[in-house]
């Protein structure tokens, strides 16, 4: 794996900022944990929440250390995806099957934008860290056959 000074700088900002959010998620649950999935409409807020905060801790420690950070970026694509699914009613102006819509000044693209920018950020952020990271998905051999005698 690279050790360059770009790719190190986005891990230590990827890994903050997922650290910080799960760790809010349980010091804030009715701001920033159950309360706001219950809020965005998101099911089984009590236990999606810490389960998600959970997962942010443990791969955003991974990715600030540098330890499994492929893996761990995968964890992280899943919960960022989801977090922009649930702005996709501020893009269209109207909720969105669960999701529900947040009440803002405007709807549309640019508010849509202004609200997932952090979202796209992080997105962008673990896909370069998968990236970088060697991880390979969908071997064609099993993990097993992978090292040679």
């Amino acid at each position: 794996m690279r050790q360059s000074l770009p790719m190190i700088l986005i891990r230590v900002i990827v890994g903050l900022v997922f650290l910080t959010e799960g760790i809010l998620k349980f010091v804030r649950p009715d701001e920033l944990g159950w309360g706001r999935f219950a809020g965005i409409g998101l099911p089984y807020p009590q236990v999606l929440a810490p389960l998600v905060g959970g997962t942010e801790i443990v791969a955003g420690a991974a990715v600030l250390l540098n330890l499994y950070a492929g893996d761990a970026a995968i964890l992280l694509l899943a919960v960022i995806a989801i977090a922009l699914m649930t702005k996709l009613p501020i893009l269209l102006g109207r909720p969105l099957g669960p999701f529900a819509l947040a009440k803002l000044p405007y709807y549309g693209l640019l508010s849509f934008l202004h609200e997932a920018q952090l979202d796209f950020c992080m997105l962008f952020a673990s896909v370069a860290i998968l990236i970088d990271s060697g991880q390979r998905i969908g071997r064609k051999t099993p993990w097993y056959q992978s090292r040679k005698l």
